[in-house]
């Protein structure tokens, strides 16, 4: 056995430890790497899914503060056939009535699909076999799945035991499946042998005692066979983990007649990263469960492994398509919750809040409105890994506002929401009124929130209304006539330009005396799904009336200082105006002359 055969080694002195309580030292490196220097697994690439097998009924269940009861388990069996899953580990059925029972009710009450094979799980001891083997009489098709430890620490302080009498548990399990499948020759039997905790045992002892086992089950004579390799403890990093597989499937004897399995579990964080490296490395098989629900820090999460597949372009050939549905009826039969930022499935995952990411969505989005035909219908986005709407989730989770929020969220929120596409610069404008919002909230804004602010700071002309108006073209010169009410008193305004917008602000400049010019200005056609927002208005009298709702965005100086302001309407030369007046009201001292 060799440490050292990797190309990257960090080597750090081994010094008194500032806090006893928080003693490094009583740890050592990893021990049980193979020697493994012309290793071929970095160069490969995942191709297709592998055999799954939920162990959430046995592994996951066993977890449990509370285990579930059958009609959990029944319920949470029907939702892993929905998904997809053809070979499930329904329980331990020698370690308690209830997993028993179950077992029999799956097969008496005809629940298993004929395409789905029951696994279960049970110890290299006869009397524990021979009840598993009564629990699955009249089963069209199941899996045995038989156990036991290898690992130094376990032979050495456990058992007791030398790698010899390990090796002979091992063996003599393996001739008891025999004997007892003879016993129901009505059920397929497929034989599964695990060498318990594998990545913590020398690998080529593995080797040695997975060989004796094949040695008995003859899976070259066609005896189905399956040899699962479980890091029951996650102990090293994961290209060690895929190093110990390629070892093991390179000089396992009987290794193209047999399936090899992986069942990692999650001490270190990596079991996800471990089962894709030992897919790399050789496995055709994964052992997982649906949120990653399993002893300690849990097993490797299918769901993610799955996901991760399929936003490669890769068939999963599991289907997470109602992906709130699935989870739902998980975290209910574990009564445990789901964290919001869990990859794929948590609250939070298609959630922007920090500006930067927001505009860089949004702008993602909109290309992809603008460039359909380009595109080629491939999801690529900012910041978004899959297309929420392939998991039942919605372009709403998207976007969320609170203080580190910028001008793209912003915009995103009202855009999709609300049918306002605002400029660039009303996007810089507004953001700013947002961000002093949620800091002075000291919260995230919700979307009903952000509309008001909206409409309060923009779409309000206060004391000021357009009241009623006309527009003549006469000899290349537009003239403006029309009432404006302003704090109270109706005023007359009267003024001449290039068009509507430059005469009415013309007249209202002279009117109240102020310097007046347009610095930026922006329309667009609100979706009629859009206009039932409070502030657009519904004026069909006026002319240039359009079948949507106009919107109108002013940019204005007023002596010198900037305002802006928006405008709705039917008729788009009455949102401009609007548009116009809002702005204008903002100024202070904005009075009648």
């Amino acid at each position: 056995m060799s440490n050292t055969t990797h190309s990257a080694t960090i080597n750090h002195a081994r010094v008194t430890p500032k806090h006893a309580a928080f003693d490094y030292t009583k740890y050592r490196p990893f021990a049980f790497t193979p020697s493994l220097p012309d290793r071929t697994w970095p160069s490969k690439t995942i191709e297709k899914a592998p055999i799954w097998a939920s162990v959430d009924l046995r592994d996951g269940n066993q977890a449990l503060i509370d285990p579930m009861t059958i009609e959990q388990k029944t319920r949470f069996f029907k939702t892993l056939v929905e998904v997809g899953f053809k070979e499930i580990e329904i329980g331990f059925p020698s370690a308690a009535q209830v997993e028993f029972d179950f077992a029999r009710k799956l097969i008496e009450e005809n629940l298993v699909p004929k395409d789905v094979t029951l696994q279960v799980l049970v110890q290299a001891r006869e009397h524990l076999i021979a009840r598993t083997f009564e629990s699955l009489k009249g089963a069209k098709r199941a899996i045995v799945h038989v156990y036991n430890s290898t690992s130094r620490v376990q032979r050495e302080k456990v058992y007791g035991k030398d790698k010899a009498q390990i090796k002979e548990i091992a063996i003599e399990g393996a001739k008891l499946l025999v004997e007892y499948a003879a016993k129901y020759p009505e059920t397929e039997w497929v034989f599964q042998y695990s060498p318990e905790s594998f990545s913590q045992t020398e690998t080529e002892y593995a080797v040695e005692v997975c060989d004796a086992v094949c040695a008995v089950w003859q899976p070259e004579q066609g005896q189905e066979v399956i040899i699962n390799l479980p890091a029951t403890v996650e102990a090293a990093m994961p290209n060690i983990f895929a190093d110990q597989v390629e070892y093991f499937c390179r000089n396992l004897a009987q290794r193209e007649h047999v399936t090899v399995s992986l069942h990692t579990h999650n001490d270190r964080g990596c079991a996800v990263a471990a089962s894709e490296l030992g897919m790399l490395a050789g496995a055709d098989r994964i052992e997982g469960t649906l949120l990653g629900n399993g002893e300690r820090t849990g097993n490797m999460d299918v769901m993610v492994m799955a996901m991760n597949l399929f936003s490669q372009g890769i068939d999963p050939e599991l289907d997470f398509s109602n992906m709130s549905e699935i989870v739902q009826v998980v975290s209910e039969c574990n009564n445990l919750p789901v964290h919001p930022r869990h990859p794929y499935v948590g609250e939070l995952v298609f959630t922007a809040f920090s500006g930067s990411h927001q505009d860089a969505i949004k702008k993602s989005l909109d290309y992809n409105e603008q460039h359909k035909e380009t595109t080629e219908n491939v999801w690529d986005v900012a910041y978004l890994p899959i297309d929420p709407s392939h998991i039942g989730r919605s372009y709403q989770d998207v976007v969320r506002i609170n203080s580190q929020s910028g001008k793209g969220g912003v915009a995103y929120i009202l855009q999709r929401n609300y049918g306002f596409n605002l400029p660039r610069w009303m996007q810089i404008d507004f953001s700013g009124v947002v961000q002093k919002q949620a800091e002075t909230a000291e919260r995230e804004l919700q979307n009903d929130e952000i509309l008001q602010t909206f409409e309060d700071t923009y779409l309000q002309q206060g004391n000021f209304e357009l009241l009623d108006y006309s527009v003549n073209n006469k000899g290349g010169e537009v003239f403006f006539n029309g009432q404006v009410q302003m704090n109270g008193d109706t005023i007359t305004i009267d003024g001449k330009g290039n068009g509507p917008l430059s005469s009415f602000i013309n007249g209202l400049a002279q009117h109240t005396g102020k310097s007046l010019h347009i610095i930026n200005y922006a329309e667009h056609a609100i979706n009629p799904q859009h206009n039932q927002v409070d502030g657009i208005d519904d004026d069909s009298s006026k002319d240039n009336k359009t079948d949507a709702n106009a919107v109108a965005y002013i940019q204005l100086n007023v002596d010198g200082e900037i305002y802006s302001g928006i405008g709705t309407c039917s008729s788009t030369v009455s949102a401009m105006l609007k548009g116009a007046l809002s702005a204008f009201a903002q100024a202070p001292s904005t009075t009648a002359a």
